[in-house]
């Protein structure tokens, strides 16, 4: 019996095995990527602002909204099945729903004012957003499904910025009662509300770490917006990006280890930037000439 087709047939195995191997390890490797979660983020790349999300590699961008109106600054639900977001689609902007693939799109509120900047609470059972209706921005509190909407904050400076800490029963949030923007932090129903900077320079668009031991938050005190941290009773505040651009909007990964953040350091328009949760390794996700601005990471595969 000649050797040659013995030969053949165990070329044609080991090829096949070779394959299949390399198949094997290229979905390994996309499941990891997959579980590292999404990263939802607001960009007018298609010539108006668009819900986008992307895998934090910087790969598989989709436009969950594709809509004629402004969408406006995602949210994501603590479990990733679905996004809040504001859209002026039907008139005044309103805090909308989503399914985590652009499905279900529903308004949550409805009112003559301008109800935006969403925010779920890690428990999933509230929507904290800001609203104009009582003639000046407060922070509102809401059911998940729209019902007992209650202005929490009740003050007559504006506040903005709100996010829960990880245990649902607090909110950090900025304020300029004290004559410039502040980092305060209240009760999730409103009560005690402290400020935590006590800065003479004006401080910014907090936000929890999930294991609530640090606070991110935006500060000019050091000529331009930088990213700094800070434990919750305000104390240790460290500047992270230290750019000479204007670096801003910070929101952890879901297991703390890094925050993305946005900046205009390279292009001189808005990108989404990623740093280790010490200032390290700072690097561009997106690569777009747009706008990609408001980050926000959830875990787990959608």
């Amino acid at each position: 019996m000649s050797l040659l087709p013995l030969r053949s047939t165990l070329l044609l195995v080991t090829v096949i095995v070779s394959v299949l191997a390399m198949t094997a390890l290229a979905c390994q490797d996309s499941d990891e990527e997959t579980n590292e979660g999404l990263i939802a983020f607001q960009t007018d790349r298609d010539g108006k602002p668009e819900i986008y999300v992307v895998r934090p590699d910087g790969l598989g961008y989709t436009n969950l909204t594709n809509n004629v109106a402004n969408d406006y600054s995602p949210s994501w639900s603590p479990d990733g099945s679905k996004i809040a977001f504001a859209s002026d689609r039907d008139g005044p902007l309103k805090v909308y729903v989503m399914n985590a693939d652009g499905s279900g799109q529903k308004a949550v509120t409805s009112n003559p004012d301008n109800d935006y900047a969403p925010a779920w609470s890690p428990d999933g059972s509230k929507i904290l957003f800001l609203s104009t209706r009582d003639g000046n921005v407060e922070i509102y509190v809401m059911n998940a499904d729209g019902s007992e909407q209650t202005n929490i904050s009740n003050n007559s400076a504006p506040d903005s910025g709100g996010s829960w800490s990880p245990d649902s029963s607090r909110i950090v949030f900025a304020s300029t009662r004290d004559g410039n923007s502040e980092i305060y932090v209240m009760n999730a129903d409103g009560s005690e509300q402290v400020n935590l900077t006590n800065n003479s320079a004006s401080d910014w668009d907090p936000a929890w770490s999930p294991d609530g031991s640090k606070i991110a938050f935006v500060t000019d005190r050091d000529g331009v917006p930088e990213i700094y941290v800070m434990n919750t009773d305000g104390s240790e505040q460290a500047n992270l990006t230290n750019n000479e651009a204007i670096d801003w909007s910070p929101a952890w990964s879901p297991d703390g280890s890094k925050i993305i953040f946005v900046s205009d350091r390279d292009e001189k328009n808005p990108e989404i930037y990623v740093m280790n949760a010490d200032g390290t390794e700072q690097t561009r996700l997106t690569h777009n000439p747009a706008e990609d601005i408001l980050p926000t990471w959830t875990a787990g595969t959608q």
